[in-house]
């Protein structure tokens, strides 16, 4: 196939990828309605309940892309949020997480599901990852139980809905709560029944940039349950209740509010989201079926129960044992070379950010030293208990973004392709100078 391209050669392709996100005229049409109306915020239409004398005209975005939302994922209610971050602030606050309190969480995530947490004064416990999955270890979960443990949020990884008929079962044994991170796993389903997010005692997606349908940011929570929903309703409107007078505030919250330009976007974003995530899916599929034919490329396992797909991140785990020895991180700067657009993803786990390590969270030592935790935390023992993670980020992690599984089927035979022509000149790859482990 030639001489790799990080040697001087050709590349495979120079055409790029898919760009994100996918708008048309629907998007421009929808924010122009709201900019139009002077109505930018969700209260525009509250009016009546701040005691104003002005006569609501039309209807709040936010209400309707919450009702949308939920009514596809299978739910009774929803909120939507500024962000996905702020989602599971609110989710934490809304099952009652306090000082003292442990919180189980995956290593191999964004640091929101563990900070989510800390804002709360409670304190993360590390769960290591399934090597197949890369979700959280189902069986590994009770191990890490103690009197502490107070909940248990999983991450639904890359759109891969993990065990949560499990999960489930577990936190019923030791009357834990449950909190789905769903960011990655808009309109996924499980077994053609539950959607993701719907689970547990509360589900939150995001809708930042690069997820599977966004407004540049926001999120949004979901639960069947009422008391739940009015509040978190409540905290992401600084502590307010429904039908009591604007300056009429009942508990400490805050500022988490959708936008209605942000609703409008997604109302149009929503009615893609299905035809994009089959496309996902039917690139995804075949990818799978090519790439899992090359020693060394090992496409993460997607449980069979699962009947909608989103593949967020599409992940394949690298054996360089296979690859004369070549590190994760070399090849896939040969990648990039080539003209595909992959990354190694998360260059280590979240424990091992200098926050953790240092326990830099709140001033006065809270929450890993106050007087509600009697025990004491390194954040650096969780290295060996977690080493699948480790192995995720050091050595065997490659990831393709979603944009890239909306191309074409010819997109994906190149992807296989240059996996090929890498492999084939595996020995002048190994002799290039660049010896170094950081991708960045």
């Amino acid at each position: 196939m030639g001489k790799l391209t990080i040697s001087g050669g050709t590349p495979v392709r120079t055409k790029p990828f898919p760009s994100w996100p996918i708008h048309d005229e629907k998007e421009v049409k929808a924010v122009t309605e709201v900019v139009k109306s002077g109505k930018w915020w969700r209260g525009a239409y509250d009016v009546g309940e701040w005691g104003g004398p002005e006569k609501i005209v039309g209807h709040s975005k936010v209400e309707e892309f919450e009702g949308k939302f939920a009514k596809y994922h299978g739910v009774k209610y929803a909120v939507a949020t500024s962000s996905g971050s702020g989602a599971l602030d609110i989710a934490v606050k809304a099952i009652g997480i306090g000082p003292g309190d442990e919180v189980i969480v995956p290593p191999y995530t964004f640091v929101a599901t563990a900070t989510c947490v800390l804002q709360n004064n409670a304190i993360p416990i590390f769960v290591d990852i399934d090597p197949d999955t890369y979700n959280i270890d189902v069986n590994r979960i009770e191990e890490a139980i103690t009197e502490n443990t107070k909940a248990i949020i999983p991450v639904h990884f890359g759109g891969n809905l993990t065990n949560m008929e499990r999960i489930c079962e577990i936190a019923e044994k030791y009357d834990l709560k449950v909190i789905e991170d769903a960011a990655h796993s808009h309109g996924v389903q499980w077994d053609g029944k539950k959607m993701a997010g719907s689970f547990g005692n509360i589900g939150m997606f995001s809708f930042q940039q690069s997820k599977n349908m966004t407004a540049g940011e926001g999120g949004i929570i979901i639960t069947n349950n009422k008391t739940l929903a009015d509040l978190c309703f409540s905290y992401h409107h600084y502590g307010r209740i429904k039908g009591r007078p604007w300056y009429e505030f009942h508990r400490l919250g805050w500022n988490y509010r959708m936008s209605e330009l942000q609703a409008a976007v997604l109302i149009v974003q929503l009615e893609r989201l299905e035809k994009l995530n089959a496309k996902r899916t039917e690139n995804a599929q075949y990818l799978t079926s090519r790439l899992s034919q090359i020693e060394g490329m090992k496409p993460i396992e997607i449980n069979k129960k699962m009947t909608k797909c989103s593949y967020h991140v599409y992940i394949v785990r690298y054996n360089s044992e296979k690859f004369s020895g070549v590190h994760r991180n070399k090849f896939v700067r040969a990648l990039v070379a080539e003209g595909i657009p992959a990354s190694p993803g998360y260059d280590f786990p979240i424990y091992s950010n200098p926050m953790f390590l240092n326990k830099d969270f709140f001033p006065k030592d809270c929450p890993v030293g106050c007087q509600h935790y009697n025990k004491t935390i390194n954040y650096s023992d969780f290295k060996e208990k977690c080493p699948v993670a480790e192995k995720a980020c050091n050595e065997e992690a490659i990831w393709l973004t979603q944009n890239v599984l909306l191309g074409s089927k010819e997109d994906m035979d190149d992807i296989v392709r240059t996996v090929e022509k890498i492999k084939e000149n595996i020995k002048e790859l190994k002799e290039t100078k660049s010896e170094s482990k950081k991708f960045f």
